[in-house]
């Protein structure tokens, strides 16, 4: 959901292009999370089908840490599910090169 780029108007935006420029805002933002997957979103989410920047709105959402609305066709909890399945992978590297350090340096001392 977005309306349009204020911020460099000399410049096209991805927001320009929103199917959702124009919508009613209310429409995005349904009372709660637990209501979003329902059919207080479903209105929202099919304005969002038809958009043509669905990607690049649910890309700033996640990247923006977004925490409210429908954004790319995604709820709020979808987006952190999606935000949590991207970091697990990089926390789960990290866990082995800290463990594999550690053995290393008991190994040599």
């Amino acid at each position: 959901m977005t309306g349009p780029c204020r911020e460099h108007p000399a410049t096209s935006d991805w927001r320009d292009r929103a199917a959702c420029v124009g919508e009613d805002p209310e429409i995005f933002f349904p009372l709660s999370d637990l209501a979003a997957p329902g059919a207080e979103a479903t209105l929202a989410r099919a304005v969002c089908r038809r958009c043509a920047v669905l990607v690049a709105c649910r890309d700033w959402a996640l990247e923006q840490g977004e925490d409210d609305g429908i954004w790319g066709a995604t709820t709020a909890a979808q987006r952190r599910a999606i935000r949590r399945a991207t970091l697990e992978p990089t926390l789960a590297t990290r866990r082995r090169r800290h463990t594999n350090s550690g053995q290393d340096a008991t190994a040599d001392g």
